[in-house]
């Protein structure tokens, strides 16, 4: 919840929360009250919603589900919205994000931050900036200086966070973990990652920017939709969903998935910066992601953790079959892992660390699992929501994880920008050693009236 300094006003949600007690009051248990199960109205965070639909709306949905209070609701294309908009007919509802939180920042305990990628690190760092908790959605940032920035912020205002890969609640992706800390494969050196992206959902990539200008939807609010990016004329091929494939708008296969797929291995793995990053890939276009792409990552070292090669695939392309794989299974060609040790190989089948299983099968039978060590999650959002209240922390927490993970992402994606040459990263100094080109890319110049 949000913090009162000794001299302000003391509210009624603060109070009850615990901010503040007195002798002279008996609390009751609220189950007293309102009978077993019931939450009271006072322990519920006050959520404003940067996005109401698409993701955002199963989002909201989830949050409600674990016990949130949808306070405020905002979105620049209201169409994409109505859904949310008739299911909370009674909350208040804003087309700026900047409007909402300044003039409700008092009711505020938490936001929602489900938009597109390029607006993501704007918007957070503007509940940041006011001490308000963020749960985004992933990618955290669209550019590499953004993840930082924001995961910096984070850290110095003490807030609660947590990025929208929600396959860090997964039972396999724990499961992961545990197994490689017990040795169960050996040391690591090589792990394969892969995603159908773009494929399985059809946004477009490898085209050129759209020539003619149809009219702007009465319902969208087109240059609070373009935030922070180089003005552009609207076209229906970057909204609503569409806006993945563009360097401005997205960051493609790589970032959308690549995110829920290599975090199993970034955890597992306690994974940092990579050393150095290079791409092949079919044709790369001036605005949109090639269609497909494989891109190479190297990480140093890590404690006892041996240095690794990283693969990713994305397009439809997959792995090299693994020679322990039986001869009548098949790869999933949706999305999975390979966890490559000394002793053996891990096959993840399914995005975000879903279903971990030894191959072949007869090893995975015969294994003794170790202790399940790790805390079982209570779900993604939901421990999100008890991080605010003070409850625990999260596992994707922007500091820590979410912005690590995101730089190493977008790396990769600069990577497919200029194909064919290997880019040595150097992260303390936050540059490119081999390449002025690709530190350029780090972030870009934003629109005036947009900052971090």
């Amino acid at each position: 919840m949000r913090k009162t300094s000794a001299n302000s006003k003391v509210s009624r949600r603060n109070f009850l929360a615990g901010a503040v007690t007195a002798t002279t009051f008996t609390i009751v248990p609220r189950h007293v009250l309102g009978g077993i199960g019931f939450t009271a109205p006072s322990d519920k965070l006050s959520i404003a919603c940067v996005g109401a639909g698409g993701q955002a709306a199963w989002d909201i949905d989830q949050l409600e589900e674990a016990g949130a209070h949808i306070a405020f609701l905002c979105d620049v294309d209201w169409k994409q919205a109505e859904e949310t908009f008739a299911k909370h007919p009674q909350v208040p509802k804003f087309r700026d994000y900047r409007e909402m939180l300044e003039k409700e920042k008092d009711k505020i305990d938490a936001v929602l931050v489900a938009v597109p990628d390029h607006a993501h690190a704007p918007a957070s760092m503007y509940a940041i900036k006011r001490g308000k908790h963020v749960y985004c959605e992933k990618p955290l940032t669209r550019t590499v200086f953004e993840a930082r920035a924001i995961g910096k912020a984070a850290r110095e205002a003490k807030v609660a966070t947590q990025m929208g890969n929600q396959g860090m609640a997964f039972e396999g992706n724990r499961l992961i973990n545990e197994w490689i800390w017990d040795g169960a494969i050996g040391p690591v050196r090589e792990v394969h990652v892969w995603s159908d992206r773009p494929t399985h959902l059809g946004w477009a990539q490898g085209i050129e920017r759209p020539q003619d200008t149809p009219p702007v939807p009465t319902t969208l609010a087109w240059d609070l939709w373009l935030g922070s990016v180089p003005v552009r004329p609207y076209h229906p091929a970057y909204v609503p969903f569409a806006w993945r494939g563009w360097w401005d708008f997205g960051s493609g296969g790589l970032g959308d998935m690549g995110i829920h797929n290599i975090a199993p291995a970034f955890s597992a793995l306690k994974l940092t910066a990579p050393t150095s990053v290079h791409a092949s890939s079919t044709p790369v276009f001036e605005e949109t992601l090639p269609v497909a792409s494989i891109v190479h990552y190297e990480f140093p070292a890590r404690g006892d953790m041996p240095a690794l090669k990283m693969h990713w695939y994305d397009g439809g392309l997959l792995p090299p079959r693994p020679p322990e794989l039986e001869d009548n299974r098949e790869l999933n060609h949706e999305d999975g892992l390979i966890f490559v040790g000394d002793k053996g190989t891990i096959l993840v089948e399914g995005w975000g660390g879903e279903s971990p299983r030894l191959i072949p099968e007869s090893k995975m039978l015969a294994y003794q699992r170790p202790p399940k060590t790790l805390p079982r999650s209570i779900g993604h959002h939901k421990e999100w929501l008890e991080a605010c209240k003070g409850n625990g922390s999260t596992r994707s927490n922007f500091p820590d994880f979410a912005g690590p993970l995101t730089e190493a992402v977008l790396l990769g994606t600069i990577s497919v920008r200029l194909m064919g040459v290997k880019l040595r990263w150097d992260s303390e100094n936050f540059t490119f050693t081999n390449s002025e080109e690709a530190t350029k890319l780090l972030h870009y110049r934003y629109r005036d009236g947009w900052s971090l």
